[in-house]
């Protein structure tokens, strides 16, 4: 019976793939994980560049080609890779598209990216809650004052845009957007 050394050496270049620990706080999707881990356990070490089909990838993750597609071009759009078309000549000389060209980039261009868009959305939230404010200053400026003791009630759903803004917007209710009609800017007629 043979006995098997739990903790013996082992070559970190041989038989195992680095997955960058940044690659878990990038906001990736599971399947995402699984292809961006599979190309690193193909490609070349020296060239960081891998080739293999969508049903290659597939087969190997437990996905169908589409969804490896799919989590591609995610993996792109987060700077992780890059890919590149490769054609391939046949035996009777005709051009034929190839697979994909897997260009792993750095994970710091990928951390750099991904905060730069952080910061984007936040400077887009930002200036949302700047307009949101300066429309409730508009709002309450153009609403008449209420009589003493009368009370004062939250804007409701019901009472849509014009409950909001009163006479600043003389848009109809809720219902007027239900029904796919817009009036822009124009006060409705009681007819």
């Amino acid at each position: 019976m043979k006995r098997y050394d739990l903790y013996s050496k082992h070559d970190p270049t041989k038989n195992f793939s680095p997955l960058p620990n940044e690659v878990f706080y990038l906001g990736l999707s599971y399947g995402a994980i699984a292809v961006y881990g599979y190309l690193m356990h193909i490609e070349d070490r020296k060239t960081f560049q891998s080739y293999a089909s969508y049903n290659t990838i597939g087969r190997a993750v437990k996905m169908s080609a589409n969804t490896v597609r799919k989590y591609v071009l995610e993996l792109e759009d987060k700077c992780l890779i890059r890919t590149e078309p490769t054609t391939v000549v046949t035996r009777d000389g005709r051009k034929r598209n190839g697979t994909l060209r897997y260009h792993i980039r750095p994970i710091r261009e990928a951390v750099d990216h991904y905060h730069e868009r952080q910061l984007s959305q936040l400077e887009l939230a930002v200036e949302r809650q700047k307009a949101q404010a300066r429309l409730s200053q508009l709002c309450a400026a153009q609403e008449p004052p209420l009589p003493a003791g009368h009370p004062t009630t939250p804007p409701t759903v019901e009472r849509g845009v014009s409950g909001l803004c009163g006479p600043v917007c003389r848009v109809g209710g809720l219902s007027d957007f239900q029904n796919g009609q817009v009036n822009r800017g124009v006060e409705k007629s009681a007819g």
